[in-house]
């Protein structure tokens, strides 16, 4: 069966090693993982049209969020019912429960081949250089969760602080989420259980290589910061019958710079 890969790799390897040659006389050994944050920008600029679609598939969140918080009241106990008014008030006013997913699906196969340009020991035949690459001592190549019975906590540190970073990024993407469509004012179980899933990421970067983590911390902190820029919500929904209210972005959608 053909690698499929192989090639996608092969030409990253050829711009991460060219990217990190140039910014070595700037930033010295970090110059790799450098570049990793770099590469990842450079991606989510190509995606501003499907991180747009996102945006907006927020916005009419946002606009059916007291319509929503009401058939949470009415329907609690009948989930079916629920779905059913759920599924026909987001059918009534254009609202894609998919557009958010679109920047996530598109990167995948980006992410791939980050991933396995730190973790294969060849590219094209040729011995993998990127693996000698460290950042403050880590190599990029080193996985948290595996190095522990290996390296013990010599690289714990700076896997520690990728991980703080990521987890703060969460919680301020929760947070504002939250501002932008506040949760039904009871939920299940199971809708509670589901509030803490983002913290998930925390846990698959354990067993990511670090430069895998710096992309996914990179994109995260994007993502964060264009629902920053592009969705301004001035007041939120309260308990009972309150309203939302968001300062959003019209016409066409942001043009980059």
């Amino acid at each position: 069966m053909p690698d499929l890969l192989e090639w996608p790799v092969a030409g990253a390897h050829f711009l991460f090693s060219a990217l990190a040659g140039a910014l070595t006389p700037l930033l010295g050994v970090t110059a790799a993982a450098a570049a990793v944050v770099l590469f990842t920008m450079a991606i989510r600029l190509v995606l501003l049209p499907l991180s747009w679609l996102a945006i907006r598939g927020e916005r009419a969140r946002a606009v059916v969020a007291p319509q929503s918080q009401e058939i949470y009241r009415k329907h609690l106990t009948d989930p079916e019912r629920l779905q059913q008014e759920l599924s026909k008030l987001h059918k009534a006013n254009g609202v894609s429960m998919y557009a958010g997913f679109l920047p996530l699906l598109a990167q995948m196969p980006f992410f791939m081949v980050t991933y396995r340009l730190f973790t294969a020991p060849t590219v094209a035949g040729q011995s993998n250089d990127l693996l000698a690459h460290t950042l403050l001592g880590t190599p990029l190549r080193a996985v948290w969760i595996t190095d522990l019975f290996g390296h013990g906590l010599a690289n714990t540190p700076v896997f520690l602080c990728l991980f703080a970073v990521l987890a703060v990024i969460v919680w301020l993407t929760i947070r504002r989420q939250r501002r932008l469509v506040p949760p039904p004012d009871s939920q299940t179980v199971t809708q509670r259980l589901l509030r803490l899933l983002p913290y998930g990421t925390v846990v698959f970067a354990m067993f990511l290589p670090l430069a895998a983590g710096l992309y996914v911390v990179t994109t995260m902190a994007w993502s964060l910061a264009e629902r920053t820029m592009w969705l301004h919500p001035v007041a939120t929904a309260g308990r009972g019958d309150a309203t939302v209210q968001t300062s959003l972005p019209s016409g066409n959608g942001p043009k980059p710079t």
